[in-house]
């Protein structure tokens, strides 16, 4: 565990000062997929690999009233996201701890006395080799009947086949690739009646945008 610590701290100690100038360029559907999130006052929103936290921000001046949650990986990368959630003036609704993705509990990590309302995960699941376990923690720490939200890189299938490679040449050296397995993964939990799936398609495939409804199993 302390190694992936460090690999993203390895990774992130010097591109958490440009990240955001150079994302915007190509992480398309981040703010579609904040637009369309249920957020409602008093309810406990979790960002599971929040990086800066600019959509932490986004959010917490959209909707004052709720409680934003954010955890990463990376210690480097959080002393930015910290930097701009006070420059921002949201502290009072923003939290931010250190945690892997399969690995964190709402009581255990962010001291809360239920489980999450919303957990949404903004270009990290592509990140995360384990996101089978990922998905399923993050499950197990959502309330019944509220959503998980995943937008990501897609497989491009809609776009020329030289895009394509260029394009995943280029992300496998930061460390991104998109999971094969990902959407089979999605259908068969909504199969196996753990959730309620929903996918959308953003740019002929260049990425997607997915809504996880909890079923509850009781």
């Amino acid at each position: 565990m302390s190694e992936a610590f460090e690999n993203m701290d390895r990774m992130y100690r010097h591109q958490r000062y440009f990240y955001d100038a150079t994302r915007k360029f190509y992480l398309f559907g981040r703010d579609k997929m904040i637009a369309r999130m249920d957020v409602q006052p008093g309810e406990n929103v979790l960002e599971v690999g929040c990086g800066t936290a600019r959509n932490l921000v986004l959010l917490a001046k959209k909707y004052p009233r709720t409680n934003f949650f954010g955890l990463d990986a990376s210690s480097e990368m959080l002393k930015t996201a910290q930097a701009k959630v006070d420059a921002n003036k949201v502290a009072k609704n923003v939290h931010l701890e250190v945690a892997l993705a399969d690995d964190f509990t709402s009581a255990g990590t962010f001291s809360l006395a239920e489980a999450f309302d919303s957990i949404y995960f903004s270009y990290s699941i592509t990140m995360i080799p384990t996101w089978r376990e990922s998905i399923a923690n993050a499950l197990e720490n959502l309330k019944s009947g509220h959503k998980i939200y995943i937008v990501d890189f897609y497989d491009q299938k809609g776009l020329p086949k030289w895009f394509q490679k260029a394009l995943q040449v280029w992300l496998k050296r930061f460390h991104v690739q998109f999971w094969n397995e990902l959407m089979p993964h999605l259908e068969l939990l909504e199969k196996q009646g753990l959730i309620k799936l929903r996918i959308s398609e953003v740019f002929r495939r260049y990425s997607f945008i997915a809504e996880l409804t909890k079923i509850d199993q009781q």
